[in-house]
């Protein structure tokens, strides 16, 4: 990363790229953490493409080494989600098929090394089709998902809420539609962290996906109801209070930012990148916003980055052992995957990027020596 030296020690952080593999190049996939690995489903390998793949990599941080899936029957999907249950199976929520926006969910057994298509159980009011929506574990069979349903013609102007439920020894699921709604988002991203103030509880924030620069509220648990345990996470907490103590990142929340990523550590949400809505060229965004909870108002902290390679749309963060690994997504161009993979760093060496390598990253972040000093 020889071009965001520079920048990397003024503000206090970096991307380091930790795996290289053409079968991390995608964007618009999901990435979701399972025994300690990360499986990769469907996503779109080039801009432009009108198919998603139907390809399922397991990238294993520990090695770094990414393998291709060999079950059969996996989803052909993009602008999806998806989410681990029972800690076997990774479930696939709604997204692009190619044809039509799905609002199914299809599961793969770890165990078994096989695809499953779920069947909606008596009951489930599915949306009218997802892209681009959120899911959140809100417990082991109990997701929240939010966004804008339908497509172009058919969406409405307000982004519904459902309660998916999930079954797996029945292999079935049932969605409720909540009675609150939201703004009308698309390429949003949620993070569910614990309220701040006086009243403890949790809440499911939403970011970006439209022109608010604020977050907004998409579901409130009172203390005790959210039994979730957090991955955790003590050092990475550690560097990012340091990171915005420092006095390097400025007061300012993301405006109008879509397809970027979304990771909690502890009290923090952490987003990087995205695609701007509010200007009309050099849309894609190389930038680090940390939404801090600590204290009531929760306070934005921003850190942009100089170095054009890092820019992203359509990736995937996860943290893993203590660590944040930044998959996939397009570069600059909004169109090249990159077989790389990167970890976002606050401390620790600098190792040489690739400059003909735009995306698809599999890597954790660091905090430079320079803000422990």
């Amino acid at each position: 990363m020889a071009g965001a030296v520079g920048e990397a020690r003024g503000s206090g952080w970096t991307w380091r790229p930790v795996a290289q593999d053409p079968l991390l190049a995608r964007a618009f996939h999901s990435c979701t953490e399972l025994r300690g690995r990360f499986y990769l489903v469907g996503g779109l390998l080039a801009g432009g493409a009108r198919e998603p793949s139907s390809e399922t990599v397991v990238f294993d941080p520990a090695g770094g080494q990414a393998v291709r899936v060999a079950a059969r029957g996996g989803p052909r999907r993009s602008h999806h989600d998806a989410a681990p249950v029972g800690g076997r199976w990774l479930c696939v929520v709604g997204g692009w098929d190619g044809s039509h926006r799905s609002a199914t969910v299809t599961a793969l057994d770890t165990d078994r090394g096989v695809w499953e298509a779920w069947t909606a159980g008596s009951g489930s009011c599915p949306p009218a089709g997802l892209s681009s929506h959120t899911c959140t574990r809100i417990s082991d069979r109990e997701l929240r998902v939010a966004g804008r349903e339908g497509g172009t013609r058919t969406q409405r102007r307000y982004g519904s809420i459902y309660t998916l439920r999930l079954d797996p020894g029945a292999r079935t699921y049932c969605f409720k539609e909540e009675g609150c709604h939201t703004a009308s988002r698309s390429g949003h991203c949620a993070a569910l962290l614990q309220s701040p103030g006086p009243h403890p509880g949790h809440q499911l924030l939403l970011f970006g996906g439209c022109n608010s620069a604020e977050p907004e509220v998409a579901g409130h648990w009172s203390h005790g109801k959210i039994k979730e345990e957090p991955p955790v996470a003590p050092h990475l907490m550690e560097k990012l209070s340091r990171l915005v103590s420092s006095g390097q990142g400025s007061r300012q929340g993301p405006r109008g930012l879509r397809h970027h990523s979304c990771s909690v550590v502890g009290p923090f949400a952490v987003l990087f990148g995205g695609e701007t809505l509010t200007r009309a060229r050099d849309t894609i965004c190389n930038d680090l916003y940390i939404y801090d909870t600590r204290k009531s108002p929760a306070l934005w902290f921003h850190f942009p980055c100089a170095d054009h390679r890092l820019k992203r749309v359509g990736h995937r963060t996860c943290l893993w052992n203590d660590q944040l690994y930044l998959v996939g997504g397009f570069g600059e161009d909004g169109r090249t995957a990159s077989p790389q993979g990167r970890q976002h760093l606050f401390d620790g060496p600098l190792h040489q990027h690739p400059s003909n390598h735009a995306v698809a990253l599999a890597g954790f972040i660091d905090l430079l020596q320079s803000i422990n000093h």
